[in-house]
């Protein structure tokens, strides 16, 4: 069964937009529910098999998806975290109330664990700095235990516990949400203290850290503005710019939820992919804002926080924050990175909210089980675009009339390595099929040589009992028309005669 109006795709494969940085394929772990302990962490005694206490299993999945970057500890766990109480023998690490979370932090995973497990998956370490409760002194103590290669009390600590070398970690985030559970500060004081903080992230050999500003909630753009006109000088109208100190400036954009996790209707299932769209008028805009001051675009713009925030569906406190992720998940996650390949030229980074068993996870644990979820298929496919340069696609497809909006029935992205054109894209509508004609300009000769698709009822999800229920299959590769399914991730590969 076809729709009567076809979709037109035209791909421009001579034109460019950016080179996709692979970090917008990131993710963030904090100290939360079962995202560290059980998530990714058992312990060097558990039963579950692991590797200096970090599970196997976890591991070996993460590898197939290629995580570029790994956030942590925080989120609000940062802003009351004391990196020295998480290192040294295990048994003697101080347990401290997680006052954000609940429960007790016994510091099993620290600064030694999580970078072993960075490690293990193939990921570039983004770390978080303590800003709302701690000073700049110790924030220094711990670049020069993580980088230091000199001979001082730190370094030796670090051999001590293990780890003779420096780690060379360059990303560092200073402070979280500092508009809220970071400290509630106005963007002019976090200006400021941002511009004290980074001041001190220094010592010999330092030039190569990136210091990432903590960003707006979502759409106050407000608070952009106000924090660029400080830091830059503007506000004052003092001559002295502190905008070099800046690498990187991080806004949050959680699409929220319609319905809970596994409870929704169809109109539900389009409010929240139409709020999930919303990132890109955001991004976007705070762009513009930051290019006032940064024409040059020296200062890369992240989302280092986003994704889906369902209700609870569990009465158990320790899993408020797990929910099931559905194929309506799975959509909202290839729309947003579809969007993000679109404006590669305007975002370097992106973290979803979270890696494992919390918000829209990748895994779902449960003692030794295991199971992937629709999300992590998307990360899985969409792999291929990481480094690729974003290609310029130009859709013409039908509409859908929702309560709010209008919106495309089919949309994606584009990205090019080499000869090998991968061609990402959607259809929303949940039951109707979508006739697609692909147009590749710029190219000579083209061939279609794969096509794999995430599709299922818009409720489906993954289990322990059933792991296998939404996963991608391949469809035979025809040449230039293809019939997606209703609610379907789509994926395809071609080879170009000439790039």
């Amino acid at each position: 069964m076809t729709d009567d109006k076809a979709t037109k795709i035209v791909v421009h494969a001579d034109e460019r937009i950016a080179q996709i940085n692979p970090n917008i394929y990131g993710h963030f772990a904090e100290h939360l529910g079962s995202c560290i302990y059980d998530g990714i962490w058992v312990g060097t005694e558990s039963s579950i098999p692991n590797e200096s206490g970090i599970r196997i299993d976890v591991v070996e999945a993460l590898k197939k998806i290629k995580v570029p970057v790994l956030r942590w500890p925080g989120g609000c766990f940062a802003d009351t975290y004391h990196w020295k109480d998480g290192i040294g023998p295990r048994g003697k690490r101080p347990v401290r109330p997680n006052i954000w979370w609940g429960g007790e932090e016994n510091n099993n995973f620290g600064t030694h664990e999580f970078l072993q497990f960075c490690d293990m998956i193939g990921a570039e370490p983004y770390i978080c700095a303590n800003v709302g409760s701690s000073t700049p002194q110790e924030m220094m103590e711990w670049l020069e235990y993580l980088n230091y290669e000199g001979d001082t009390t730190l370094t030796r600590l670090r051999a001590k516990n293990g780890h003779r070398e420096a780690w060379g970690f360059r990303l560092l985030g200073i402070g979280n949400e500092s508009w809220g559970c970071g400290g509630n500060m106005t963007p002019q004081y976090y200006a400021n203290e941002f511009a004290r903080f980074a001041t001190f992230a220094n010592y010999p050999g330092s030039f190569f850290l990136v210091k990432i500003a903590s960003g707006a909630n979502s759409d106050d753009y407000d608070w952009t503005r106000r924090f660029f006109e400080t830091i830059s000088g503007r506000a004052c109208g003092c001559k002295q710019s502190r905008l070099p100190l800046l690498r990187g400036f991080a806004f949050h954009y959680y699409c929220g939820t319609a319905g809970t996790a596994t409870k929704f209707n169809e109109a539900q299932w389009y409010e929240l992919l139409e709020k999930a769209m919303r990132i890109e008028e955001i991004l976007v805009r705070h762009r513009l804002i930051m290019d006032d001051y940064d024409p040059q675009r020296r200062i890369e713009l992240i989302c280092d926080e986003w994704g889906t925030w369902h209700p609870s569906e569990s009465s158990n406190p320790a899993k408020k924050l797990q929910q099931q992720s559905t194929m309506r998940d799975a959509m909202v996650a290839a729309i947003s990175l579809d969007i993000f390949n679109r404006n590669a030229d305007k975002v370097t980074m992106a973290n979803i909210a979270q890696m494992i068993n919390v918000l829209q996870s990748m895994i779902l644990t449960d003692g030794p089980k295991m199971v992937i979820t629709p999300t992590y298929h998307v990360y899985e496919m969409y792999a291929a675009h990481q480094a690729g340069a974003s290609i310029p696609v130009r859709i013409k497809t039908t509409k859908i009339s929702t309560k709010n909006k209008t919106l495309d029935a089919v949309m994606g992205s584009c990205s090019l390595k080499g000869n090998k054109l991968t061609l990402s894209i959607v259809n929303i509508d949940p039951k109707k099929y979508a006739d697609v004609d692909v147009e590749i300009r710029g190219a000579g000769e083209s061939s279609l040589t794969r096509w794999r698709v995430l599709t299922g009822d818009i409720h489906g999800c993954n289990t322990f009992d059933d792991p296998d229920t939404i996963t991608p299959v391949d469809k035979p590769a025809t040449d230039r028309k293809l019939l997606l399914d209703p609610a379907s991730i789509n994926v395809l590969t071609y080879e170009l005669g000439n790039s």
